[in-house]
């Protein structure tokens, strides 16, 4: 090999090096867009079973049909919103007139209720929790800071709000838009695979999300009625928000379950915690025992099997390895990033036998 051939290697490398960096460098910098992409295509997936069912059983236009679904879809988010808006409303006003001063004596007095109480059962937790400096090292200004950072950042959610329901049209419209722009990098030899695979992966994925929906419905029903009839203040508003966050796998559960205990026991600082706020601690306690119980043995192994056709010890441990690698986020799309590679896997290596293993219930 002479010199000349090992200079070009070197630049050609070099080369294939900077376009990479320059490709890495430009997604990095328009990541919003990418982020206001997926969540389109994650709304078309959900929308797609309305717009089919309104076109074959309705025989409604296609674009008439997509209209009808956007506006569905917007009047459910525009419900939650609803819910959402008096009670940040409410507690901004509250917040802005806040004497921290007073909230301080309030949180206290709730633990020397706490104390006593332990006391009278023989469980000593003061020492504990003087050492400790809990109230002492509470910052308690940082709840009208957070109300700030949260009014700054609605101009920016509005903005995605828009360019998410913009893209989410014209992919409900144009079912192959995303399909066609991915087709423009595939080699036309494999171009019927890829389609195979867009249309399995659409249809798994669909049915997956609308599970989701309904996972988040039952949840919702049931801790809606359960905190309904402790007298919980807000019990709607609690409820969806708790079954939202069920939404991040395994994690979910305890967070929502967390946040519950807390805006409950928020509910009525001021009274009695023996008489009051234990009694509801305990009632909240068996509400998310019971939707916990309904959700892991009925609502999750349906979605599952029904949907994605995965065994759950195997989503289980998908879960867990893309928590460990991604965090949350990873978690939260562990599910539909393996359907679509088990999918592809078995499109273009139907031949190997771990992929015939892994997707033989496609």
């Amino acid at each position: 090999m002479n010199s000349k051939a090992i200079a070009n290697g070197i630049l050609r490398a070099v080369g294939i090096i900077l376009a990479v960096a320059l490709v890495l460098y430009f997604l990095y910098k328009i990541q919003s867009v990418i982020v206001y992409i997926l969540i389109a295509a994650v709304i078309s997936l959900i929308g797609r079973p309305i717009v089919i069912f309104l076109r074959r059983r309705l025989k409604f236009k296609n674009t008439f049909a997509v209209v009808v679904t956007m506006v569905f879809l917007i009047g459910i988010f525009a419900g939650i919103i609803s819910l959402l808006i008096p009670l940040i409303v409410e507690q901004g006003q509250n917040l802005s007139l806040l004497d921290i001063d007073q909230l301080k004596i309030n949180i206290e007095e709730l633990y020397k209720a706490s104390i006593q109480y332990l006391e009278l059962n023989h469980i000593d937790a003061e020492q504990a929790i003087k050492e400790s400096k809990i109230l002492s090292n509470l910052d308690y200004s940082i709840i009208p800071n957070f109300l700030n950072s949260f009014v700054a950042g609605i101009g920016s959610f509005s903005i995605g709000l828009m360019s998410v329901l913009f893209i989410a049209f014209f992919f409900l419209k144009d079912s192959n838009l995303f399909q066609q722009g991915i087709l423009t990098f595939i080699p036309n030899e494999k171009e019927s695979n890829t389609k195979r695979s867009f249309s399995k992966i659409s249809d798994l994925l669909s049915r997956y999300f609308v599970g989701l929906f309904f996972q988040i419905l039952i949840l919702f029903v049931i801790y809606t009625i359960g905190l309904l009839i402790i007298g919980v203040k807000n019990a709607v508003v609690i409820a969806f928000l708790c079954a939202l966050i069920n939404l991040i796998p395994y994690l979910g559960p305890l967070i929502g379950g967390a946040l519950m205990l807390l805006l409950v026991m928020t509910n009525n600082l001021t009274d009695s915690f023996s008489e009051v706020i234990l009694p509801n601690i305990i009632y909240t306690l068996i509400i998310i025992t019971v939707a916990q119980l309904i959700d892991n043995f009925f609502s999750q192994p349906f979605i599952f099997s029904k949907s994605v056709k995965s065994h759950p010890l195997e989503i289980f441990l998908i879960i867990i390895i893309a928590g460990l690698l991604f965090g949350v986020v990873g978690m939260i799309v562990a599910v539909p990033s393996y359907t679509a590679i088990k999918v592809i896997l078995k499109e273009f290596l139907s031949d190997n036998k771990v992929v015939k293993k892994l997707t033989q219930g496609l």
